[in-house]
This record gives structure tokens, C-alpha cells and sequence, in this order.
């Protein structure tokens, strides 16, 4: 638990009484609290509660999610992986190592890739999906990083098809 109250609603601190769900002090375990505050985080999709206990006055805060189904990724041999964002943050970061881009950006875009796979796919996302999505987003973003990105995902094989991709870009100005 961290001290400064901040906690994940979950199982361990939701008790369910008579069928309705309430929230357990992290500090005294009493189960009748008080909403101080609600509002949204992370772009609307999770809302950020300031509670406070009325026994013991003590302030928490807890967090409300919808809980998503796991995408799983179909790679181009046919296998099949869970998704991982970290893995496609680290292609991204990758590429656009030595670059202007700040992590916040690549924060960004890699959220706007996610809700667009959630939206688009329910259960199953085809890898080529995923690539397409995030080279789209690092043409927007950072050209070289978007020419580094396509030469692994679209396995270069010489200089002849990095010039290409090179030529693409200058001819979409």
C-alpha cells in the first residue's frame, strides 16, 4: 500500500454488503465513507475518486476503470501473444532514439493507437494492424523516426527499398 492513500479500487479494499459494493478504509477497514471529489483521468476513461472515511476522517483516493478485454496479437507466422504495450513502446522508442520527440508525445500516440485496435478489433488484432497504426503515427510524428520504424517492420532488404521509403515520404509534402 503506498502511503500517501492512494488506491486501485479492487477486491481487497471493495467489500460487498447486501449486494451493494463498498469501499474499505485503507486505514481503520471501516466501509462508510464520503465521495469529496470525482473527476475523469486519462482522457475520460477512468474517474479519480478523493474519498474520505467517516470514521476515522482519514482522505484516499481510488481509481474506477472499465475492465477491457485482453487483445491478443496474431503475429505473421500464424502464432498468437498476448498484446504488450511496452513492447510497442520500446519499437517506438527505438525509433525515434537521438530525435525531438518527447515521451509524451510517443504517450500519446501509442493511447490513440490503443483506443483505435480496442475500438476496431475485439478480441484477436492482427499484427500488420498494429505496425500500420504505429507508422502512421510516426509519419505524424517524426519522419526519420517513421524510415527507421518501416525499415524493420517492413524488412529492408538493401538500400534500394530505404530510398523508396524515403522517396514516399518527400513525395507526400
Amino acid at each position: 500500500m503506498k502511503s500517501d492513500g492512494i488506491f486501485e479500487q479492487n477486491a481487497l479494499n471493495t467489500l460487498y454488503q447486501g449486494g451493494e459494493k463498498h469501499m474499505r478504509c485503507p486505514k481503520c477497514s471501516h466501509t462508510e465513507d464520503k465521495v469529496i471529489d470525482s473527476r475523469g483521468a486519462r482522457s475520460g476513461s477512468v474517474i479519480r475518486r478523493r474519498r474520505m472515511c467517516l470514521r476515522c476522517g482519514y482522505r484516499f483516493t481510488t481509481y474506477e476503470e472499465i475492465v477491457k478485454t485482453k487483445l491478443r496479437v496474431i503475429k505473421r507466422d500464424g502464432t498468437h501473444e498476448d498484446f504488450d504495450r511496452q513492447k510497442m513502446i520500446g519499437g517506438i522508442m527505438r525509433a525515434c532514439e537521438k530525435r525531438p520527440v518527447s515521451a509524451e508525445s510517443i504517450d500519446a500516440m501509442v493511447d490513440g493507437i490503443m483506443d483505435a485496435l480496442e475500438s476496431e478489433f475485439e478480441r484477436e488484432v492482427p499484427g500488420q494492424a498494429i505496425g500500420k497504426k504505429v507508422m502512421e503515427g510516426l509519419e505524424k510524428l517524426d519522419e526519420v523516426a517513421y524510415v527507421r520504424f518501416a525499415s524493420v517492420y517492413r524488412r529492408f532488404k538493401d538500400v534500394n527499398q530505404f530510398l523508396s521509403a524515403v522517396e514516399g515520404l518527400i513525395g507526400d509534402r
